[in-house]
């Protein structure tokens, strides 16, 4: 004959066991229940990248504006498409608006012209534009401060 102590942990086995048996049940028909996603297929495609046009103002020489874009490929759904686009409206309009410049600092006064000039180099051409390499700019030297005759 068995104890009543040996029978209780035996129940308690048993119960311990039925619900480990209950909760795999559960968590595996879950699991049957979701629906594998498709993987999403990556189409490759034989589109060529965007080639800019400059930005053209839609009124006057500078302001808000577009520029026209085209790309290549015998699959390519889209090959033209217009952006919106912003020409300063300062001296920088002369190099064009995607054409970035690291200057140099201002050189001194030509008492002659009464200009000072700087040198700028090409740091980086905005969407593919066709920009020159070194540009020169001027501007009014300011407030000259005459020598008094004595």
């Amino acid at each position: 004959m068995q104890t009543p102590q040996y029978l209780q942990q035996r129940r308690k086995f048993a119960a311990a066991f039925l619900a480990f048996i209950f909760i795999l049940a559960v968590v595996d028909t879950a699991e049957a229940g979701k629906k594998e996603k498709p993987e999403k297929k990556v189409k490759k495609s034989d589109c060529g990248e965007w080639q800019w046009s400059v930005c053209v103002p839609t009124s006057g020489d500078c302001g808000l504006g577009t520029r026209e874009g085209t790309r290549a490929g015998a699959e390519c759904k889209q090959t033209m498409k217009t952006q919106r686009c912003k020409i300063p409206c300062n001296w920088k309009k002369q190099f064009g608006a995607e054409c970035k410049y690291q200057f140099q600092a201002w050189g001194e006064c030509d008492l002659n012209t009464a200009l000072k000039t700087r040198t700028g180099n090409l740091k980086r051409a905005l969407h593919n534009a066709d920009c020159q390499k070194t540009v020169t700019i001027s501007k009014p030297c300011g407030k000259l401060t005459k020598s008094k005759p004595q």
